[in-house]
């Protein structure tokens, strides 16, 4: 095959990945086919070390077998299963072709291929999630906590099913998205560090373990922990699927929060909306025939990728189906579960690349506030007359805000030509006619939420990038 990047199908590769090496190479050590023969073979190494440790086998054993899996490559594997057949039989040839006479019946002694398969995933997508994932995600948080904190006093016209609501401010805005991408993160850490592993035999049961070890479960355990892994609960020849499916069910929510944050910055750059503005860099082109052109494509691109990647959620949650102890059915469709997790930091790493640069256009925001500010107040209007006792204070504030559009009047305008609310109003305090005077006072607790979201989720950055 083809070296050339060019002549890979996967866009991942040719498309995404090609203008940041750095990044593929990062992602590669784990989601690769060669990150897999890898932990495979990790797997295969730390049977034979318990082996050993066990006195089934000298250790001298366990060392060739260790030595063998740190120099065998996935191209040998592949090439041997080109004979076999067979994946992992494949794996274990090459293994044995490496060793001495007197150490080859202890390699994958015990074992069945899904013991080491299924194994193996758990380990390289928890490794992936702490080398990978959590450093991504915390860089593209902090930026979130660091632009909120900056625009947490920032008033902005709240939006609701598109239309202008009442004020927040553009910090609280961007709180919504901490909170939410820091849960998703802390779910996935969560989920990747309870991924489980198996060496419980063809169906599960220990049968071939239990030949040798009367307490076969405890070896089980002795073989994971050299791994740094614990086993599941109950497994057939394959390891309960939950523990997969939730992982990457927070991975697929959280893509979704980017998507969200992705599709509220876009629209926030419409040209009748113009508050949010993507940096363009010197030479960069919005457009092949219009060259005025300035389009959000990197948020574009976000939801372009939750796109591809959110229905395959459906095919992990199918893959939980496995006939009796079990089936193939998911042997094609589980190896694609790389691809979710590539397309995730992808995203996130986009991200961060242009929410580091986001241009808000505060004068903006100022003006678009500014054009409804004196019909916002309707709002507090309706609930301040309703706490000094108007009998249908709602109502009221409704047909005023009909008779200011009608008019081309400003509620605001309207309100104090109306005698029968004067008697209601009286008794303000200086603060709440502060509200109706001077809207963009009207933003509740926008400023301290924000900070409060900043805090829960800075402390969360800080507690893991120190680690």
């Amino acid at each position: 095959m083809s070296t050339d990047v060019f002549s890979n199908i996967s866009p991942l590769d040719h498309r995404y990945l090609m203008s940041n090496p750095k990044l593929h190479s990062k992602m590669a050590q784990y989601l690769s086919e060669g990150a897999y023969v890898k932990y495979e073979l990790l797997v295969e190494s730390a049977l034979t070390r318990v082996l050993s440790r066990r006195g089934l086998c000298p250790s001298d054993v366990a060392d060739e077998v260790e030595r063998a899996c740190n120099e065998i490559t996935a191209e040998e594997v592949y090439a041997e299963e080109q004979i076999t057949r067979h994946n992992i039989r494949a794996l274990v040839n090459c293994i044995q072709r490496r060793v001495s006479e007197s150490a080859r019946p202890y390699v994958h002694f015990t074992a069945t291929s899904v013991d080491i398969m299924d194994t193996a995933n758990a380990l390289r997508y928890r490794d992936f999630t702490r080398d990978v994932i959590m450093p991504e995600g915390l860089a593209l948080l902090q930026t979130l906590i660091d632009l909120a904190r900056r625009e947490k006093r920032t008033v902005q016209m709240g939006r609701t099913h598109g239309q202008h609501a009442v004020p927040i401010t553009f910090g609280f805005a961007v709180a919504e998205y901490i909170a939410r991408l820091g849960n998703r993160l802390a779910e996935i850490e969560r989920t990747a560090n309870n991924l489980r592993g198996k060496m419980a035999g063809a169906v599960g049961a220990y049968n071939a373990s239990s030949i040798f070890f009367e307490d076969a479960e405890t070896f089980e355990r002795e073989v994971l922990g050299e791994l740094g892994l614990l086993p599941a609960e109950y497994a057939t020849q394959i390891v309960m699927p939950e523990y997969v499916t939730d992982y990457v069910h927070a991975v697929v929510s959280g893509l979704g929060v980017l998507a969200n944050l992705a599709d509220d910055v876009r629209h926030l750059q419409r040209s009748e909306i113009g508050e949010l503005a993507e940096r363009f860099e010197k030479g960069q082109v919005g457009s092949s025939t219009m060259p005025h052109k300035r389009n959000p494509w990197n948020f574009e691109h976000v939801k372009s990728l939750w796109k591809t990647f959110m229905p395959r959620m459906m095919t992990v949650y199918m893959d939980q189906l496995s006939e009796h102890q079990r089936d193939l059915t998911n042997s094609a469709s589980g190896r694609f579960v790389t691809e979710i997790l590539a397309g995730f930091v992808l995203a996130m790493h986009r991200l961060q690349s242009v929410v580091s640069k986001l241009v808000v256009d505060t004068a903006r925001m100022s003006a678009n506030f500014e054009a409804s500010k004196d019909n916002v107040i309707a709002e507090p209007l309706y609930i301040l007359l309703a706490a000094s006792g108007h009998p249908d204070a709602h109502e009221a504030v409704r047909r005023l805000s009909v008779e200011a559009s009608s008019k081309q009047m400003t509620v605001r305008e309207l309100v104090d030509q109306k005698p029968e609310f004067a008697e209601f109003l009286a008794g303000l305090s200086e603060k709440q006619k502060e509200y109706l005077s001077r809207p963009e006072t009207y933003i509740g607790r926008s400023v301290q939420k924000t900070e409060v979201i900043c805090e829960i989720w800075q402390k969360f950055v800080d507690e893991r990038t120190c680690r």
